[in-house]
């Protein structure tokens, strides 16, 4: 993670993404290796919530709390005046709503809530994992460009999330895990121009086993998608048509286009998703 930017923090079901954020946080003790900030764990700073906020889980206030007491409560426990509650308040949006139980709270103004109790400190870094839940387009948009907002202030900012497509708009770098391991990290634009120089061919066939099996032999990448097409790196489509002909394999689409992040990762984390 760098200052001034956005790192996406990405990974399959069970990858380990919460569980990094919560050895970060010293609330799971690591079999190895440390989390530093600044050169200091967290547990061993000096008021840590004005170097660092995180959001781990959006319904962690009490249900008979006001939005307003419930920062009130953190900032009075962090030695912060009452007044942070308001401004943070303010810079989610929540304003209107300050007066109004949590249990009213809608999944989206939970997570704005989770996010403002984030921010009180003023920290320099925000760790912050799928802040995206339960927000609406619009919400979704406000939080990129929250998040880039305080980017550009020189702020570091960790964001884990399931939105590719988000990712890509929002992340100026990517760390990519599965199954507890590190598989790729990078800015966005190299993690996506490694995987057969950005370009990415659908293909789809009747036989996509024998076509895979085909296309894997002549050094392609080839990645199954959710709707049964085919995902090619390695090999360009006029390729790909001429193995499919030679193979006797009927093509029903053979598209280039250019690889976005979700493709890359679907690649890079194929068969290892955790769906215990």
């Amino acid at each position: 993670m760098q200052p001034g930017r956005v790192t996406g923090f990405l990974g399959p079901n069970g990858a380990g993404k919460t569980t990094t954020l919560r050895m970060m946080l010293g609330l799971v003790t690591p079999s190895s290796g440390s989390a530093l900030f600044g050169g200091v764990p967290y547990q061993d700073l000096d008021e840590p919530i004005k170097h660092v906020g995180a959001l781990l889980e959006a319904s962690g206030a009490h249900k008979g709390r006001t939005g307003r007491n419930h920062l009130r409560v953190i900032a009075t426990a962090a030695g912060l005046p009452a007044s942070a509650a308001d401004e943070a308040l303010a810079r989610v949006g929540l304003t209107p709503a300050a007066k109004r139980k949590f249990k009213g709270y809608s999944l989206g103004m939970k997570q704005r809530l989770g996010i403002a109790a984030a921010l009180l400190g003023n920290p320099q870094v925000l760790i912050l994992d799928e802040p995206a839940n339960g927000l609406d387009p619009e919400g979704i948009r406000w939080m990129r460009d929250l998040l880039k907002a305080l980017a550009v202030q020189g702020r570091t900012v960790l964001v884990s999330s399931h939105l590719l497509a988000e990712m890509q708009q929002l992340a100026d770098d990517v760390v990519i895990i599965a199954a507890g391991k590190l598989i790729r990290q990078g800015p966005v634009g190299e993690v996506l121009g490694s995987m057969g120089g950005g370009a990415v061919v659908r293909v789809r066939t009747p036989r996509p086993a024998d076509l895979a099996a085909a296309l894997t032999a002549a050094a392609g990448h080839v990645t199954t998608l959710p709707d049964e097409a085919l995902s090619v790196t390695g090999l360009d489509p006029a390729r790909i048509g001429h193995i499919a002909f030679t193979s006797g394999i009927e093509l029903h689409e053979l598209t280039g286009e250019k690889a976005d992040l979700e493709q890359v990762f679907l690649q890079l984390t194929a068969g290892k998703a955790d769906i215990r």
